[in-house]
């Protein structure tokens, strides 16, 4: 081989390295030796390990298997997989994002879709790919990895973010306003026709607490973006309306935890602020 080819491939290719640690960028299932490696802990599979270099900034940005402990997060994966191939072609609506969308109801849980949601939209077809732990890496490699293979949907909903905030003290608010955004990307290049609808992240904790200033940092940083100058995005900010007027979590959404919604509260009031959007863009 010729020195400048051998030049060549190397500056083709390592830029690429650097940001994609997966042996598989996209497909499913995977092979022998992709899912061993899926099984990994998550940090030995973050950018940058191979080489020896810290890169968090990259870590919300780089698709990435999530992983609870021997193969149960890609056991959740493969049905969530299935539940999309029995529901393959035209449907309503897609809903996208961690534990907070798969509290709507999920085949995870054995659960149908909540009480609010049939109250609102029980008219729709709906599948839930929310997936409780993810963070946007997680979204990025579900996506390309089966995970909405052959869907066609109306609209699609996206939250995700939360869990994101367990690492800004490495990654930064800025990197994890870009995982979100990179998740806002793939979907629309999946789903060209789809409307998209980008909740920004539900506050959390209280003030002064890291998870509640990042969650509204990073918001901030998502909304200077201006996603919704592609108009198939839909950005909806339900922050002002989650919080009282001195900065704690309004009393009846959440739970205990100060971060999941509750059910007659909580996704009642999250229903009710998705259908003035749902009977516009779904007409």
């Amino acid at each position: 081989m010729k020195p400048t080819l051998v030049l060549l491939i190397v500056i083709l290719y390592f830029p690429l390295a650097g940001r994609c640690a997966e042996p598989s960028a996209v497909g499913w299932p995977l092979s022998e030796a992709e899912t061993n490696y899926a099984l990994r802990p998550e940090h030995e599979r973050r950018p940058g390990v191979a080489e020896k270099k810290h890169q968090p900034t990259l870590w919300p940005v780089t698709p990435t298997a999530g992983h609870w402990g021997g193969s149960k997060w890609l056991e959740a994966h493969a049905k969530l997989v299935e539940h999309v191939q029995a529901n393959r072609g035209p449907i309503d609506v897609l809903l996208v994002g961690d534990s907070i969308t798969q509290q709507w109801g999920s085949i995870l849980e054995r659960k149908p879709l909540n009480a609010a949601w049939q109250k609102q939209f029980s008219r729709y077809q709906t599948v839930n790919l929310g997936m409780g732990g993810d963070k946007t890496q997680n979204v990025l490699w579900r996506l390309d990895h089966g995970g909405v293979a052959g869907l066609q949907p109306r609209l699609v909903v996206l939250l995700i973010g939360n869990n994101t905030m367990f690492y800004t003290r490495e990654t930064g608010v800025a990197a994890a306003a870009q995982g979100i955004k990179a998740c806002v990307e793939n979907l629309r290049a999946k789903f060209r026709d789809a409307e998209l609808v980008v909740a920004t992240i539900f506050p959390a904790h209280f003030p002064g607490h890291a998870f509640y200033e990042d969650i509204r940092q990073t918001n901030a940083a998502l909304r200077a973006m201006q996603l919704e100058r592609d108009p198939k995005v839909h950005v909806l900010d339900l922050w002002p309306e989650m919080i009282e007027a001195d900065g704690t979590l309004r009393r009846g959404l959440f739970q205990v935890d100060n971060i999941h919604l509750t059910q007659e509260g909580g996704y009642e009031f999250f229903a009710a602020r998705l259908q003035p959007l749902f009977a516009r863009l779904l007409r």
